[in-house]
């Protein structure tokens, strides 16, 4: 098992990161908060969790070894998959779904794309004894409170894949609707969804 990569990010795309290991381009799934904090050219380390598929493998990339141990918990649930768990990582730190977990908050766990009612009380049930208790103090969504906020971590990430400060601040105002809409709704925005919104502004006006 690859436990971790240390390197030169070589590159940074909407859901990848590319660390130089050894002469050797190592791509990671990450989520975006993850990315947001990386730069092309600078040194990164990230926690990693290897999934192994009969037709392929995947490295998936993280801010600490306990983002990764409770990737990796979650996937023990069943109909979680390494994608989900990711997602809901990138909604809620690993404390926050331990919160969540061990106080049954059903909405914190529908807060994910692709969990429905029906799926978080299944989640609940499942993972109560296997994420354990929070390690320290943390509410349902202390990642969206802790980390930037979605149109600072958009920016980040559209500086970090190479374009100017006022083409990423040009995106970040064409898909600002974008994401009104989704907290009009009673959701959040989602980075990932609205970087690759971005990218294709950008890539219409190039």
């Amino acid at each position: 098992m690859i436990a971790f990569v240390s390197g030169p990010v070589a590159a940074v795309a909407p859901d990848t990161a590319v660390i130089e290991v050894g002469g050797i381009g190592m791509a990671l799934q990450c989520a975006p908060a993850t990315l947001a904090g990386l730069r092309v050219g600078q040194q990164a380390r990230l926690a990693t969790s290897l999934v192994v598929r009969e037709d392929s493998l995947t490295l998936y990339g993280f801010a600490d070894d306990d983002e990764r141990q409770v990737f990796e918990l979650l996937q023990t649930a069943s109909g979680v998959g390494p994608r989900l768990a990711q997602a809901m990582l990138a909604v809620h730190s690993p404390d926050a779904l331990r919160l969540a977990v061990s106080t049954g908050d059903e909405k914190a766990l529908t807060a994910v794309p692709g969990i429905g009612k029906k799926g978080a009380q299944r989640l609940l049930l499942e993972l109560k004894d296997r994420l354990g208790e929070p390690l320290g103090s943390a509410v349902p969504g202390a990642r969206s409170a802790a980390a930037p906020g979605w149109s600072d971590q958009l920016h980040t990430a559209l500086v970090g894949l190479g374009y100017a400060t006022r083409e990423a601040d040009e995106a970040v105002a064409a898909v600002t609707p974008q994401a009104e809409e989704a907290v009009a709704a009673g959701g959040k925005p989602q980075v990932a969804q609205l970087l690759r919104a971005a990218l294709q502004t950008l890539n219409r006006t190039r």
